[in-house]
This record gives C-alpha cells, sequence and structure tokens, in this order.
C-alpha cells in the first residue's frame, strides 16, 4: 500500500514515526489582501527545514502530515521545497475548511458531485497544474448541533472521493463535539469508519465520548497536545490513558496542530487570543514549535504508567495502520 507525498509515493510501510496532524503555512481566505500580512517566503523556508529537520534528528520524526484546507493558504510546491530540504516525508490533503472560516461561495454553491470531483481530481492526477498529489482528505465541521449545508456537502463528496480512490480521511471538530455527527455522515455515505481519523477529540474532557468515537471503529485525535488555551495537557494525558487502559490504544493518533507561519491574523476574532496565547506560550514569533510533545507530553504519559514503547506506538504504528486502511482493531 502506497500515500502520496508531496515528493512522490511511499511505502506505508516506511513511513515511521508520524505526526498525523501539523501545519508549515496558514493563511485565511483574504489575507493575501492585507497590506500588512506580510511573509517572507526565504526565511520561512528555512525555519521550517530547521524545525522539521530538529523532529528527524532528535525525536526520529519521519513523517509530518499537513492537513492544511485548500483554502487556507495551502502551497504544495512550498511543502515539497521544505521535504526535500529537511528530508522528511510531507503529506498534504484536498478538502475545505469549515462554512463559517473558509469554503469559498463557489464551491459552496456547487453540487456534491462537483465538489468529489475537485477532491478526486487533486488525488489522483495532482493539485492544479503542479502534479503534486493529495494523499488524503480533510474534512472539517463546526456547526452546533449539526453542520452547516455547506459541510455536509463536503462530508458527502469527501465520501465520494474515499469509496474511489481508497484514501484516508482527517476531520477538523470544534471543542471536541461534532464526532459522532461525522461518523454517521461517513457510515451513511458507505465509508468504512476504521478510514476515518475524528480529529481534536482531545478538546472534550468527556471520556465516554472518546470511548464512543472509537467503539465505533474511528481513530480518535489526541492532535492538540500543547494548545492549551483549548484544553489542559494534563487533561488530555488523562483523558488519553484512559482510553488506553480501555482498551483502545490501536485508535489513538497523538499530534499538535502547531503551525510555523500564520499570515496576517486569525481568520476568527474570537480566537485571535487563543493564537496570541500559543505562539507566546512557545516564545517564538513564528508560532508554536513541534517539539512539544516529546519534550513535555511523553513525560506526562510516562509518568501516569505508560511505557515507552506503549507511547511510541502510538505514533509509528498507529499511522502506518490508519493510512494502509486495515481495520483499526487490536
Amino acid at each position: 500500500m502506497m500515500i502520496q507525498t508531496v515528493t512522490g509515493p511511499v511505502d506505508v510501510n516506511d513511513l515511521g514515526r508520524t505526526l498525523v496532524h501539523e501545519h508549515l503555512y496558514v493563511s485565511f481566505p483574504g489575507a493575501e489582501l492585507d497590506p500588512k500580512a506580510t511573509f517572507d517566503r526565504p526565511a520561512f523556508v528555512a525555519e521550517a527545514v530547521r524545525r522539521l529537520t530538529q523532529l528527524r534528528v532528535e525525536h526520529g520524526v519521519r513523517t509530518f502530515v499537513d492537513p492544511c484546507p485548500m483554502e487556507m493558504g495551502r502551497d504544495v510546491r512550498l511543502m515539497a521545497e521544505v521535504s526535500e530540504k529537511a528530508q522528511m516525508n510531507i503529506v498534504c490533503c484536498t478538502g475545505f475548511y469549515t462554512e463559517a472560516r473558509g469554503l469559498p461561495s463557489y464551491w459552496r454553491n456547487s453540487t456534491v458531485e462537483q465538489i468529489a470531483e475537485l477532491y478526486i481530481h487533486e488525488l489522483e492526477r495532482g493539485v492544479g497544474d503542479t502534479g503534486i498529489r493529495a494523499g488524503a482528505i480533510k474534512c472539517a465541521s463546526e456547526g452546533q448541533p449539526t453542520m452547516t449545508e455547506g459541510e455536509a456537502k463536503c462530508f458527502a463528496a469527501a465520501s465520494i472521493a474515499q469509496q474511489a480512490t481508497g484514501v484516508s480521511i482527517i476531520t477538523h471538530t470544534h471543542a471536541g463535539l461534532g464526532g459522532p455527527e461525522q461518523q454517521d455522515v461517513f457510515e451513511r455515505h458507505g465509508v468504512p469508519l476504521h478510514r476515518a481519523l475524528i480529529g481534536h477529540c482531545c478538546g472534550s474532557s468527556d471520556r465516554a465520548y472518546h470511548r464512543s468515537i472509537a467503539g465505533r471503529g474511528s481513530y480518535v485525535g489526541f492532535d492538540r497536545i500543547g494548545l492549551t488555551h483549548f484544553q489542559k495537557d494534563e487533561v488530555r494525558a488523562d483523558c488519553l490513558v484512559d482510553l488506553f487502559r480501555a482498551g483502545h490504544s490501536h485508535r489513538i493518533l497523538m499530534s499538535q496542530d502547531h503551525w510555523c507561519a500564520l499570515r496576517g491574523r486569525h481568520g476568527s476574532p474570537s480566537d485571535e487570543a487563543a493564537i496570541k496565547a500559543a505562539a507566546t506560550q512557545a516564545n517564538n514569533p513564528w508560532g508554536p514549535g513541534f517539539t512539544h510533545l516529546f519534550t513535555t507530553f511523553v513525560p506526562m504519559l510516562l509518568e501516569r504508567g505508560l511505557k515507552q514503547e506503549e507511547i511510541f506506538a502510538l505514533l509509528d504504528e498507529n499511522p502506518r495502520r490508519f493510512f494502509a486502511g486495515g481495520p483499526s482493531g487490536a
């Protein structure tokens, strides 16, 4: 089984240690119109390469998945340049963000079939004229208690594209809510639930919620580690260990949802304080670093009784199984 990276196909058995939800460069729609929202590409490339090289050399990470939605500044040529210079596999995604903060009107007003056709084109032929193919699908919903109409269309389109191409799906949820609804949509459209990673579940402290997602067969994203304005890491660690002890270790995926560069302001004013908090927390003008999971969160899990080999299986074995498409059972 092969997975597409921005520099070509890689056997899933060669992915190695993998961070399944991180970002290099993010730009909310419209930031390119802001004269204050400058972007120094050479400086960014140097910093991104430094960070990914540090991950590879110091922590053994070999694959970096960037599920940046296509309208949120996704630049596959930029990813490919960083990938080659850092000697890191980078997987990009096709798919749109939430209706409130992304999803351009052109596609919001398109049919499910038209959106699916776009996704399949990027998965099978490449993004635009780059020839660089996406390796997974990104879906996002923030509507409470239900998805918006536009989000529902994108989830339906993602389901069509998944079945046509066999790739995995990575989702975004808000405040650790909406996972069961996402699973319902996938199930209605025939997507095996083990092909979906329900993202940002660690935003919820409800252990029954985590067990429910895992119990239906999907992978559970503890993938905002270090973003303590969304949830305390101590709570994340307690919940992860609970899910592990409940027999769902094989369905846990860890990452951080950190970014190296954000162009301009965050897309939602209400989140501005949170983004500033994240940058201040890392004490770095480029935003949160990518090593927090290893330097801070892994020790938390060790303190709670998990063994080192158990922890690193979540980063080594689980991503391989997820992208290979096999059942998420133990």
